[in-house]
């Protein structure tokens, strides 16, 4: 009993050692499972996931500016893209690692019907998008607006935020009445968290495709690339799905 013991303390020391740690840059909206998965990833392998969240549009021009990320999980394919043809991915690293889902909600129960009807005839003043600019769930909420022909009358109701976590905070504490946010920051297992909230069809607009990509400065880092590899697991994807992606 007391040799096993000895090589289980030998064995967690060792994979202590061996623990690294990665510098993570997360879009918004993912904020709430990369929590959870952080903390699981830890678990699971030893490694540190250090996590850092914002709008997509601004990693985009950190990284370009020498930020030390590692790994960035982005909230659209575009940027990982655009980042790998300008040399600051590793080559074939990038994959999808969840579709996201627009939802228009209020923290009022029962005031967001199930068609989204509330946007023509609410009596309302103000509606929280995300910057479309610099965050791919802002630039969804636009073309959903458009293609109701509501994006002019509803323009001077916005209230900005400069991502998808503002947009909800705006939501979420009453200043909007109404705002469009990713459907994991209102959802979990099969239903809202609280409020009321219309699930935009995929459809209205250009599919939120969440692509990961390792950046040069992790290239050569176990813990960014254990990481990359954790998130296709399907340990990982169960969890992701609970938060109402698709993956």
């Amino acid at each position: 009993m007391k040799r096993l013991a000895s090589l289980l303390a030998i064995l967690a020391c060792s994979g202590a050692a061996n623990a690294g740690e990665v510098q993570v840059a997360v879009a918004a909206n993912f904020a709430g499972p990369m929590e959870k998965l952080a903390a699981e990833f830890q678990k699971d392998t030893g490694h540190k996931a250090v996590v850092a969240t914002g709008a997509t549009g601004k990693f985009y021009a950190q990284i370009r500016n020498g930020a030390p990320f590692e790994v960035l999980l982005a909230a659209d394919d575009e940027t990982p893209a655009r980042l790998e043809k300008e040399g600051q991915v590793v080559a074939g690293s990038r994959f999808t690692y969840a579709v996201g889902r627009l939802v228009l909600w209020s923290a009022k129960d029962n005031y967001v019907d199930a068609a989204g009807n509330v946007l023509k005839t609410g009596d309302f003043k103000h509606l929280s998008i995300a910057n479309p600019k610099t965050a791919p769930y802002g630039a969804a909420a636009i073309s959903t607006l458009e293609r109701l022909g509501l994006r002019d009358k509803l323009q001077p109701r916005f209230v900005q935020g400069e991502n998808i976590a503002q947009a909800w905070q705006f939501a979420s504490t009453g200043n909007a009445e109404l705002g469009f946010v990713a459907q994991s920051q209102v959802w979990r297992d099969g239903k809202f968290t609280s409020g009321s909230g219309w699930i935009v069809p995929a459809s209205m607009h250009d599919p939120i495709r969440q692509d990961a990509a390792l950046l040069n400065k992790g290239g050569n880092n176990p813990a960014a690339q254990a990481l990359l590899q954790y998130l296709r697991s399907d340990k990982a994807k169960a969890l992701i799905r609970t938060f109402g992606y698709e993956v």
